[in-house]
């Protein structure tokens, strides 16, 4: 059994999860550009130090809210 957070979803093809499995998270990355595209880490800090690299705030200019909107979805996992 493990518990899955919906990080955000815009439709059925642009989303963001995390699977909880014990201490496993795995975050799957849906895209109608890129398909699906899954990572897993070991820890948060993992996963919080690739969401740094992957949301930067250079591409979310004007769109400050939806970033930290994601990033404290990913904090609160």
């Amino acid at each position: 059994m493990f518990k899955k957070h919906e990080i955000y979803k815009t439709d059925k093809y642009n989303m963001l999860t995390v699977e909880v499995q014990g201490k496993t998270l795995i975050v799957r990355e849906i895209s109608d550009q890129w398909g699906e595209d899954s990572h897993t880490f070991v820890s948060r800090p993992e996963m919080m130090n690739w969401a740094e690299k992957r949301f930067r705030p250079d591409d979310f200019v004007g769109r400050e809210e939806e970033l930290d909107g994601i990033m404290t979805a990913l904090k609160n996992v």
